[in-house]
This record gives C-alpha cells, structure tokens and sequence, in this order.
C-alpha cells in the first residue's frame, strides 16, 4: 500500500485542525506624564513575550484578535492638586482566540501631581507612575510611586514607579517604572531634579534587538536639568522654565515624561506611548489572512507580523 502526503504552498495554510506554534510580544500603553508642579513620569506597558522560550499552539483556521492598547494622556496642565494633574494610565494589549489562553499586558500607570497625597501617588499598571511631591507630608517627604505587574504575571510584566519628593519651595517627580526595572526616587533637597524613568527590555523577536517599555522621567523644579527617560521609549521630563515633559514613544510602549513648571508655557507632562504586539511564525505555514495592514518582514526561516493598530491574524 502507498503512503502519500500533499506538500501545502505559500497562504494555504495547514489542514483544518492541525496545530502551529508562534512566538510572541504584547506591549501595552504606556501611562501618561504628570502635569503642573513636581510631577511624576508615567509608567511603562507592561511587556510580556514567550520569545527564546515555549511557543503558544494557534488552530489552522481560526481567527485570533489583537488589541493594541493606546498610551495615557498625561495631567492637565492646569489642574494642580487634582485628579484631572494626574497622568491617565495606558490601555490594554491582547492577543486572543479559540484554543489560548488570552495573553494581556497592563496599560502602564500615570504619573502624580503635586498635592495631597491622592493625587501626589502614582497610578498603578504595568509599570507604575512615578510619586510627586506631597505637600501634606511635609519637608522630605514625597507621594509613592504606583505599583507594578497590575495584571499579577510571573515573570512580572513590569516594575514600581519611584517616590517623588518634597522639598518645601520646591520638589521633584520620581521617574515611572520599567519592564527591567523600578523607576528612580528623588531624594536629592533644594532645587531639585527629576528622576529617570526604568529601563525596559531588549527583545530580537523581529530578528533585531529593540528596547521596549521604559518609564517617563518626572520632572525637574531644576531650571535647566531635564531629565532622560528609561531605555525603551521613556519620555524626558520637563524643567522649570525649560521644557514640557515629552511623550513616551509609539509602538514601545514608553511611559510620558512628567511636568515641573512654575512658568505655565513648560507646565505640561507628556502622554504615553501606544503599544505594540509581534507574532512570529513559521513561513512555512504562514496564511498572509490578517486585518489591521500589520508590517510583515521575514528572519531566518520565520515571518514577523508588527501590529500598531487593532487587527487580527487567521492560522
């Protein structure tokens, strides 16, 4: 008796019912930068990939949906000692379908405004939003960074924000939290400087290294120092009579920079980065079905699918 088998081509998949395997990365949001006084930098998306580890099974046939989460806006400029100073945190990125269990990353925490310590804390998510100063606490003390790995994953999808501090006069925001890790904490009396945001991680999913995820930079009462945000998309925070607070950047994921500005023209934070989700798969048993006009490169014997936007990919 002859055994045969039938040799699939390029976009006609494998036979219904059979299984695949794909690496992937799910990087949320990135939280918006604090506004007004002392603010702190947003916290980075939470970041989550199974790259250089076990691979996920897809169903040929079956329709999996991605959800790009978009970054927080930061505080109202205009709005010290309020809710509305505070940065938004990030929204959620997903990877889901029949047959998986759904992989979601955390929008990455906003960061605080000066005030009570309500608003003087940062947001919890992903990463979280780095502290402002909080004035009820008194001299030396500062708002809490927001907590990180919103979502409770191991390994964590991120880290805490840093603590911001109260200088009397003046303060200074601590930087938002990092997919590697925890945003800086300002500590430093008199005329104080921002604090750096976390470093994120360096991932070679699409055959090329890149740093996603860092943490905004809070913002500096400094008039000239303006602080870098983490590595992985990190907004810079602003200076007092210097600079705004920059946004965290797209498809990274990266946390907004905070404000510090007496002067209103240079009292805004920046908003957060929008995320980003990479599949890998064999191009062997690629279809080329998806929705969303991801990009589409090839490494080795694999192609990459780089959705910025919403959209869905059938195995």
């Amino acid at each position: 008796m002859a055994f045969g088998y039938q040799v699939l081509g390029f976009g006609s998949g494998v036979a219904a019912g059979a299984a695949l395997d794909i690496e992937y990365l799910v990087v949320a949001g990135g939280g918006g930068g604090g506004g007004r006084y002392y603010a702190g930098g947003g916290g980075a998306g939470g970041y989550r990939t199974n790259y250089g580890g076990t691979k996920i099974t897809l169903t040929s046939g079956e329709e999996y949906t991605i959800t790009v989460g978009a970054g927080g806006a930061a505080g109202g400029a205009a709005n010290e000692g309020t809710a509305a100073g505070m940065g938004t945190t990030g929204n959620n990125s997903s990877l889901a379908g029949s047959g998986i269990t759904t992989i979601t990353s955390s929008g990455g925490g906003g960061g605080a405004t000066d005030g009570a310590s309500a608003v003087a804390t940062g947001k919890d998510g992903g990463s979280g939003g780095g502290g402002s100063d909080a004035y009820s606490a008194g001299s030396g003390g500062g708002g809490d960074g927001g907590a990180g790995n919103a979502g409770g994953y191991d390994p964590v999808e991120g880290y805490a924000g840093g603590k911001g501090y109260e200088g009397g006069n003046d303060g200074a925001g601590g930087g938002g939290g990092g997919a590697s890790e925890v945003g800086a904490a300002t500590s430093v009396a008199g005329r104080l400087v921002g604090a750096a945001g976390g470093d994120g991680v360096s991932n070679s999913i699409t055959g090329s290294a890149t740093t996603y995820a860092g943490g905004g930079a809070g913002g500096s009462w400094s008039s000239t120092t303006v602080t870098a945000g983490g590595a992985g998309g990190g907004g810079s925070g602003g200076a007092n009579n210097v600079a705004n607070g920059t946004d965290g950047t797209d498809a990274l994921g990266g946390g907004g920079g905070g404000a510090d500005g007496y002067n209103p023209a240079y009292s805004e934070g920046g908003d957060g980065g929008n995320g980003v989700i990479i599949i890998r798969i064999a191009t062997a048993v690629y279809t080329g079905t998806k929705t969303g006009s991801p990009t589409v490169t090839t490494s080795g014997t694999d192609t990459i699918l780089t959705y910025t936007g919403n959209g869905t990919y059938t195995a």
